[in-house]
């Protein structure tokens, strides 16, 4: 009989692997359905939407200015290219609920307890780094834009470019807020301690830097705003680690000890 418990098992493993991919099939086509209802319903605001993410801008030129669009059809693709972002933006608590129900069954109960609050905290902070550059960074960064324009240059940004501007910084702010979930990480898997992050301090601030640089536009101002709250919330995410993982500080003080 063991020889047929030993034919079976390649039959049973290639019956869950297939059960894996129709899942993750299926999972994929709601986030795509998903996806395209959201865009449905907002492409009817596509203008809208366009005129509300350039408001920061458009408060910065001078009177009676205005952008320009140098591609034939720049000014219909370009707002629903936005109004398509904005709809994955919006969809992005269900499209990573669709991955986290994916993935949690595979995983131990103490796992899915560790992973389900960094999840959710993972989504919270990309939300607060999209609101912060909106908010606080735009209007900073288009003000520092339009006043170093030399005399006798308009300043006369074209719509397009703009589109690619904001979603680069939109993406740029969003992943950096990510820094304490990557702080705890670190600390959780055992890759490092809240003590030698501490100490690495230095070279963190430079890896902050470094960062704004890669993913910010190619000005000093954009990549200082953006190593700054890196910098702060990798503080933040060592703060948390103290709080609430104190049986690794206390392990880690007893290594040193």
């Amino acid at each position: 009989m063991w020889w047929k418990k030993h034919n079976r098992k390649p039959a049973d493993q290639e019956q869950t692997l297939l059960s894996h991919l129709t899942e993750l099939r299926d999972r994929l086509l709601r986030s795509i359905v998903c996806i395209l209802l959201v865009f449905l319903a907002l492409s009817y605001f596509a203008n809208d939407i366009y005129t509300l993410i350039a408001a920061p801008l458009l408060e910065q030129l001078p009177e009676n200015g205005t952008m320009i669009a140098t591609e034939v059809a720049a000014p219909f693709l370009v707002p629903f290219k936005l109004t398509f972002f904005v709809s994955i933006f919006i969809a992005m608590p269900y499209l990573l609920y669709q991955s986290w129900a994916f993935v949690a069954p595979g995983l131990y109960e103490k796992e899915r307890n560790f992973a389900m609050p960094l999840l959710l905290l993972s989504i919270v902070l990309f939300y607060l780094g999209t609101c912060f550059a909106f908010f606080v960074i735009f209007p900073i960064v288009f003000k520092f834009f339009a006043l170093s324009a030399p005399e006798g240059v308009s300043f006369v940004p074209d719509i397009g470019q703009y589109l690619k501007f904001v979603l680069g910084l939109f993406f740029a702010f969003g992943i950096s807020f990510e820094a304490p979930v990557l702080t705890i990480l670190l600390v959780k898997t055992g890759i490092s301690t809240v003590r030698s992050l501490a100490e690495k301090r230095p070279y963190i601030i430079v890896g902050a830097f470094t960062i704004g640089m890669l993913l910010t536009p190619p000005d000093v101002l954009s990549q200082t705003l953006l190593a700054l709250p890196m910098w702060g919330l990798f503080e933040l995410g060592l703060l948390l680690c103290k709080l609430f993982m104190p049986a690794a500080e206390g392990l880690e003080e007893q290594e040193s000890s």
